[in-house]
């Protein structure tokens, strides 16, 4: 297969070709996109994902170091976008200005043993400076936050936004796609199913017992018995730590988290482009239920959440889930709202 060829494959099996459908090739908008964490585990597939992606018309690489070389790497590729690498505090100013999308993989990984918690105190720091300079140079962004713990992380940045006077709540997301994805496949696998055509909603959160599958509304229906429900929710929370496990210390979800980034931004940038019923689970501000965060279905437009939609028929395994979870998701939203108001 020539290269062109599977660069085209590529690009339709990530992105589904819906833009392609909805613009002719010169009437797609300019589009920024920032990487903020560019030359890390997670931010270098991100940032080669992004430039497959053809609704980018610009790529913006940020990072603390490394970050010219891994522009240079990318920019070799024969795909619209212009990329542009900066490095150090005093270049994130001109990284943001002008983004449309800014993506937020920066931070830590995790490392075998270490929790979610036990990352917090360094990300969360890291979150809050991006967040301020964000607030500063783009502030009508769409913000997609992967920086672990994403249910602290997020509400420091609408906390940080507040104070700066840009909250938008339609435009900060917490990127929770890959517990769909993980869904998607376990489901697939057990149920002997093509992938492509299988659907999970997850909500919750994004760590631990704070993610919920619900595969009650999984499609196409699959007759499994409890224990089968209950191992495949097992294994779509513990998703993370499999992989810490299996990279033996030497790393952590960082491949699959690019893919499921680089669809969660290609999803917003569908929206803001106008293309229609576009749907995908994100940690955002919500009134669902009675914490103030919360990952459900949302429905992406032109100004970011057009619509965030209800969790559906629940059933009793899944309502005992939804019940579990809430204490310690509050309890990672109130942290995340203490650190920024410190």
């Amino acid at each position: 297969m020539r290269s062109s060829a599977i660069l085209r494959s590529i690009k339709t099996s990530l992105f589904r070709g819906n833009q392609c459908r909805a613009f002719s090739s010169e009437a797609v908008p300019d589009r920024k996109v920032a990487v903020l964490g560019a030359a890390g585990g997670i931010g270098q597939p991100l940032a080669l994902l992004m430039k497959l992606n053809p609704l980018v018309s610009r790529l913006s690489l940020y990072d603390i170091a490394n970050t010219p070389g891994v522009a240079a790497d990318v920019s070799h590729i024969n795909t619209r976008s212009e990329v542009n690498g900066y490095m150090g505090e005093d270049q994130l100013g001109q990284a943001l200005e002008g983004a449309d999308v800014v993506i937020i993989p920066a931070g830590v990984p995790r490392k075998p043993g270490m929790t979610r918690d036990d990352l917090f105190n360094i990300n969360a720091g890291i979150v809050k400076n991006l967040c301020q300079a964000i607030a500063k140079y783009c502030p009508n962004a769409l913000v997609n936050m992967i920086s672990n713990p994403v249910n602290s992380t997020v509400p420091i940045a609408a906390e940080i936004f507040k104070k700066a006077g840009t909250y938008d709540e339609k435009k900060l997301f917490g990127v929770t796609t890959l517990d769909v994805v993980r869904a998607k496949t376990f489901y697939a696998g057990k149920a002997k199913v093509p992938v492509a055509e299988v659907n999970v909603p997850v909500v919750g959160g994004h760590a631990g017992i704070t993610i919920l599958p619900l595969f009650s509304q999984a499609t196409p229906k699959a007759n499994f018995s409890d224990e089968d429900i209950k191992a495949l929710t097992k294994r779509t929370q513990d998703g993370g730590t499999e992989v810490v496990e299996a990279k033996a210390g030497k790393g952590s979800a960082t491949l699959s988290m690019a893919y499921a980034g680089a669809i969660f931004a290609d999803a917003c940038l569908k929206g803001l482009n106008g293309v229609p019923d576009v749907v995908e689970c994100s940690f955002v501000q919500s009134n669902i239920t009675e914490l103030p965060f919360f990952a459900s279905k949302v429905r992406l437009g032109k100004n970011g959440v057009e619509e965030i939609l209800g969790l559906g028929p629940l059933s009793d395994f899944e309502k005992e889930g939804l019940e579990a979870l809430k204490p310690e998701l509050k309890s990672s939203i109130e942290k995340g709202i203490k650190f920024a108001n410190q």
